[in-house]
């Protein structure tokens, strides 16, 4: 799991960090709300810990404009406001949940589970679809009308995070770090070659292009074009 914490005090953002790394976790820090909007936008988490208070840019604005924006990326706030009024609002504006300072660490990471359990494709639905592509996620099998497309794993990995944002614009770095794991040189075309790759199975066969090219910005996966 890749989290990014965004927390302004030092001490809770050391110790959340400490902890999560303790259990595994991939955690990314931001201090203050400017950075962890950015960084929300160029990378990939499975969740986001976002304290509402945060200079720059609070955490209502984040997720108000993280939504705007097509970002589904889950959310829990972290705040010392309790009133039933500051909840709500949370919600509405495109929060997943929240949760009250000072908090028990073991209820913080049961919360983060169960936001990326919901969030992920159920054992009995793990089944993509979008328009006539099918995405069994859980066998790693994908059709498209009914027609099986052979992919590398690569390639399958990169429809699959495409198709999990679908909509969304993904960049060259974001897909690189996100399916090989690492940043590579932007000067390289291995994402390009790859996507190359994916085109010639997900779409040469068939009329209506799903893998779109955003010029100047990235790929994007959908039903159709803008």
């Amino acid at each position: 799991m890749r989290i990014l914490v965004a927390e302004d005090e030092a001490k809770a953002r050391r110790y959340l960090a400490r902890g999560l790394g303790e259990q595994g976790f991939s955690v990314e820090l931001a201090e203050d709300g400017n950075s962890a909007l950015l960084l929300l936008r160029e990378h990939v988490f499975d969740v986001a810990v976002l304290d509402v208070m945060l200079p720059g840019r609070d955490g209502w604005s984040i997720v108000k404009t993280l939504r705007g924006e097509g970002n589904r990326t889950p959310v829990l706030f972290l705040t010392a406001r309790h009133h039933v009024e500051d909840r709500v609002r949370g919600f509405e504006l495109g929060g997943d949940d929240y949760l009250v300072k000072p908090f028990a660490f073991a209820e913080l990471l049961a919360r983060l589970q169960n936001l990326v359990r919901r969030f992920e494709p159920a054992a009995g639905a793990a089944t993509i679809e979008i328009g006539d592509l099918a995405i069994d996620a859980l066998r790693h099998e994908v059709s498209r009308a009914g027609q099986t497309l052979q992919l590398t794993p690569k390639e399958y990995a990169l429809l699959l995070l495409l198709a999990r944002h679908r909509g969304r614009v993904l960049s060259r770095t974001l897909i690189a770090e996100s399916v090989w794991g690492v940043c590579f040189d932007t000067q390289t075309n291995v994402v390009d070659v790859l996507i190359r790759r994916l085109r010639a199975k997900l779409d040469a066969p068939f009329v209506q292009p799903m893998l779109h090219t955003v010029r100047g910005m990235g790929y994007m996966l959908d039903e159709h074009a803008d």
